[in-house]
């Protein structure tokens, strides 16, 4: 099976899974209020549903487009847009007859479900897996450091060993932290074994993001070749596994970050590299390709099963993996704001980013650690106070609750409409630089 398939599989059964859970949180508290559920979907029935089955007063289905799930919940405005509906008297059976603190509960059910999901499959997957952190001591030569942060005084072949004064010893997670967090100064430990505390820029998050720099700190990387890929230009230039590179245009480089730096300066431009092999130096020329990759690399596998692994008890898994899914949740909240600049834009994605997410070969571990990461995100997504979002019906129902006037029917529908229309413009923007990405990236 191909990889792209693997995860369409992944992807499709991830978010069946989230859907129709996050609709039980609707559907749950809707039903406990006697309040009438009249439709329960997974995917929309736009026209024709492919399935569907009436049992007592609710029709359950499975629809056609598979854009997401809904319950209609009757006597609500909801994306249904059921005017006529909306038009009788109330009934007591019907969500507008219910009191708002219950019209609120059914609102926030959903989103709590997607939390408590997330959460839960975190607690398990730390149970039954552990958690595999990088310290100092598997990174005997330290990282590479990008050049941004040379200039604020790393070095490389430093060790990171405390951030903001505190000892730091997870080190997947630095590059994060910095992207993501409030962190002012890092303590590291020179090559030189002398230890200095840096401070860093107060936006030093944003600085990262708006230049590119995803992992200022890599694990220190030789520059002698471990992988040649075939299909990019040095798969059929002259060189080999095991040449040490020495010069990348005239230049002196002793770490792979280094070298890489060098090409991506000049990236329509042949290469030129000083090689040592047995013993010889030798001097080639390799054209990079329109994507600016030359097709070489460091792989340094040497690191890639260098880990410390750390087992819980199931008592433990549950403060770990709930510890855990707060953070994924604070951090995803913290990297919106990047959302709103030129940058952050083009890096939208739609359902090929999500499913991307996935491996490309099937690991139930990998499989569920990404599915609790798109229910945090679904959670935060929906209770955004966006109209025809479940957080646009909480802004409403908190504004009810707060001055004891409910908004008109109209304002509602109107409201509705806007949101709907929004969402689609964001969903038709989001896929379309999954789009623009596939074809020209």
């Amino acid at each position: 099976m191909s990889p792209f398939a693997v995860k369409a599989i992944q992807l499709l059964l991830s978010l069946s899974i989230l859907i129709v859970l996050h609709e039980l949180g609707h559907f749950i508290p809707a039903k406990l209020f006697k309040t009438r559920v009249e439709k329960f979907f997974l995917f929309f029935d736009v026209k024709f549903a492919l399935l569907k089955k009436r049992i007592g007063e609710t029709t359950y289905g499975i629809g056609w487009l598979p854009l997401g799930g809904y319950v209609k919940i009757a006597g609500m405005i909801d994306e249904s847009m059921d005017k006529e509906q909306m038009a009788k008297p109330p009934q007591p059976w019907e969500f507008r007859s219910k009191p708002a603190w219950q019209r609120l509960i059914i609102m926030l059910g959903g989103v709590t479900v997607n939390i408590i999901v997330g959460m839960v499959i975190y607690i398990f997957l730390f149970y039954s897996n552990g958690q595999k952190i990088v310290t100092n001591e598997n990174l005997p030569n330290g990282f590479s450091v990008a050049q941004e942060f040379k200039d604020l005084g790393f070095q490389d072949g430093d060790h990171v060993l405390q951030l903001n004064g505190e000892d730091f010893e997870n080190m997947n997670d630095l590059n994060k932290y910095l992207m993501l967090r409030d962190v002012s100064t890092l303590t590291v430990q020179h090559p030189n074994g002398e230890q200095e505390t840096i401070s860093l820029p107060e936006d030093i998050g944003m600085s990262m993001f708006k230049k590119g720099i995803r992992e200022p700190f890599m694990p220190m990387r030789t520059t002698v070749i471990d992988t040649i890929y075939p299909e990019l230009p040095a798969g059929t230039s002259p060189l080999q596994v095991g040449d040490r590179v020495l010069q990348v245009n005239g230049t002196d480089v002793t770490t792979f970050r280094s070298m890489s730096e060098i090409v991506r300066e000049n990236p329509e431009k042949p290469v030129s590299l000083t090689v040592l092999r047995n013993g010889d130096t030798l001097n080639y020329t390799v054209a990079p390709n329109e994507n600016g990759q030359l097709g070489i690399n460091n792989l340094a596998r040497e690191y890639t099963n260098n880990f410390k692994q750390i087992n819980y008890t199931f008592g433990e898994s549950i403060g770990g993996g709930l510890e855990y899914g707060y953070n994924i949740l604070k951090d995803y909240v913290y990297q919106f704001k990047y959302v709103f600049t030129a940058e952050g834009a083009t890096q939208v994605g739609g359902f090929g980013a999500i499913g991307n997410l996935f491996p490309d070969a099937w690991d139930w571990s990998a499989f569920w650690h990404t599915t609790a990461l798109i229910s945090i995100i679904l959670a935060f997504m929906n209770i955004l106070p966006i109209p025809a979002l479940d957080g646009g019906h909480v802004m409403f129902l908190l504004y009810e609750m707060v001055t004891g006037r409910k908004p008109n029917d109209k304002f509602m529908e109107v409201a509705q409409m806007i949101g709907f229309f929004l969402l689609i413009a964001l969903v038709l923007f989001a896929n379309g630089n999954d789009i623009y990405r596939w074809l020209f990236e």
